[in-house]
């Protein structure tokens, strides 16, 4: 399903029919302020599996709702987050996957992603993509998918997304949405 994006056979109605939250937002957990009640159990290995205790969430229900309430803090962690409660958890490294891309228009493409736990998001200046260069991996995007929570792309998605990369004499670049996302060349990754 990932390689079609890149030659456009994912059309975005396809896209929103998959996304469980899709004109629906999260619960506004960016405006809650419960007291911190320690760390729990829980962890978002970098795969994007989720336990508790150790064990796998096998109950995709249960983790969108508890994608639901995650918040990242100014301190960098990541919380479940209630109106009552504060609770920290381990991540790995993305709290969230980008499984399926479309790619609507040619002249102004618009990127649109679904993530694993049914959000949709449009690439652009409120949800940029970045490139992380701290690792040996030369490519390796992330999209903001709301507040300080960014999705990784899988590693098909990443493939198709390079297949739309730019060049100019300013350097490589991704197109969405009018804003311009300038994409690191391998030599750079590997420095920083």
């Amino acid at each position: 399903m990932a390689n079609q994006a890149a030659s456009g056979d994912v059309s975005l109605s396809a896209l929103v029919s998959r996304a469980e939250r899709a004109g629906r937002g999260a619960p506004p957990v960016e405006r809650w302020n419960p007291p911190f009640c320690g760390d729990i159990e829980m962890r978002i290995a970098a795969d994007g599996t989720w336990f508790y205790k150790g064990t796998p969430i096998r109950r995709e229900a249960l983790k969108r709702l508890f994608s639901s309430v995650l918040r990242k803090d100014e301190d960098g962690r990541i919380y479940l987050v209630t109106p009552v409660e504060k609770l920290g958890i381990t991540v790995e490294d993305a709290p969230f996957n980008a499984v399926e891309m479309s790619r609507q228009g040619k002249e102004e493409p618009v990127l649109t992603f679904r993530t694993d736990v049914g959000d949709l998001v449009e690439a652009g200046p409120n949800h940029p993509l970045r490139f992380a260069t701290d690792t040996d991996a030369a490519f390796r995007p992330y999209i903001l998918v709301r507040g300080r929570l960014e999705a990784r792309l899988t590693r098909a998605l990443a493939y198709d997304l390079a297949d739309l990369i730019e060049e100019d004499a300013q350097g490589f670049f991704i197109r969405s949405a009018g804003a311009r996302f300038d994409v690191p060349l391998a030599e750079e990754a590997a420095r920083s």
